[in-house]
């Protein structure tokens, strides 16, 4: 009698000890990680709620130092106007001033002559290839939007519109642009650069 449930128990001691090494089998390995995971390193199931990979923020969400810098971004502003600057003279300068004086620098024999040139007129430099057609004078140069324009008539910002053509080909000012203004207060904003002559507004000229 005792051989047999000794026998009965052997037996069922086997088949639980078999059905637990079948439940281990089943069960998938545990990936080892050598260290936590990033959000951009989660399968997309995975992913916490309201989180998205860096990669794929948008620019208004991104750190300040992942933003690319303007000019690579194409932002529209409101009011933005692409085109070319128009030239007005304001009633209160309009025909209150007949020319201008320049003056001509020869940088090789080191002299300096002075002309005084009409305004909305052609000026060929002595003993040159180079020829001025001059434009408008505005004594109190200021920029408005698209306008070049003068502030009042007072002489406070002095200008000169002009083009300088060298046989017949325009070097001054860069292509595309109608005028290049010469600026008696301050010379050296974009001025006229050659090889062997300068060219500065001195003053403008008044008429009667």
């Amino acid at each position: 009698m005792r051989k047999q449930v000794l026998a009965i128990v052997m037996s069922l001691l086997f088949v639980f000890s078999v059905g637990a090494c079948k439940k281990k089998e089943t069960q998938p390995p545990v990936p080892k990680t050598t260290g936590p995971m990033m959000p951009g390193q989660m399968p997309p199931g995975q992913m916490p709620a309201g989180q998205m990979p860096p990669a794929q923020m948008p620019p208004a969400q991104m750190p300040p130092s992942q933003v690319p810098p303007m000019g690579q971004q194409q932002v529209a502003r409101p009011g933005m106007t692409m085109g070319k600057t128009q030239v007005q003279v304001p009633d209160s300068v309009k025909g209150k001033w007949s020319s201008a004086k320049i003056v001509v620098e020869d940088k090789v024999s080191k002299t300096k002559q002075e002309y005084t040139v009409k305004l909305n007129s052609e000026f060929n430099i002595p003993n040159s290839d180079l020829k001025i057609r001059v434009g408008e004078f505005l004594p109190d140069f200021k920029m408005e939007g698209l306008n070049l324009t003068s502030g009042s008539n007072e002489p406070r910002n002095p200008a000169l519109g002009i083009r300088v053509f060298e046989k017949d080909k325009q070097i001054f000012p860069a292509p595309g642009r109608q005028w290049g203004w010469l600026f008696a207060k301050v010379p050296s904003i974009h001025p006229f650069e050659h090889s062997k002559y300068g060219i500065i507004l001195k003053e403008g000229v008044k008429k009667g």
